[in-house]
């Protein structure tokens, strides 16, 4: 490996059975956005996995996979309003349509939102850009 390479590896940062790998370039790795995915995970846990299960793989016909799809790999602001507003309308992925009205989760903290969508951004073999608590506050104060 030459001096100006940087090692890819895969880094375990949960730390449970059921780690979340990120393979990026372990110096790119922000502390910030790491901490972001582990509080991420708890709100996901706490109220996401029943719907969308421990994969992100959702039900069929009922709640959509969260795994490299538009909504939320997407533009941001389309994630933070079904995060906070919920969705009532089918949602149309690669041929599928899944029906299960999801319910808004406004009532959670800016911070609880941008880490759960940084986490799912991050998780089920997708990588995007984290969302900021400030990027959600924004969402809000204009479009609620």
């Amino acid at each position: 490996m030459g001096c100006n390479e940087v090692k890819k590896g895969k880094t375990n940062i949960s730390g449970n059975d059921n780690p979340i790998i990120l393979e990026v370039p372990e110096p790119e790795i922000e502390a910030k956005v790491v901490a972001q995915i582990l509080q991420g995970e708890k709100v996901y846990m706490q109220y996401c996995l029943v719907c969308h299960q421990e994969t992100g793989g959702g039900v069929s016909g009922l709640n959509p996979p969260l795994q490299d799809t538009e909504y939320v790999l997407g533009e941001k602001n389309r994630l933070i309003e079904i995060l906070t507003k919920g969705s009532n309308v089918g949602l149309s992925i690669k041929g599928n349509t899944y029906s299960n009205a999801m319910p808004g989760f406004g009532n959670l903290s800016d911070d609880d939102i941008a880490n759960v969508a940084t986490y799912i951004r991050n998780s089920f073999g997708n990588r995007a850009d984290p969302i900021t608590k400030e990027e959600v506050s924004q969402y809000k104060l204009v479009y609620d």
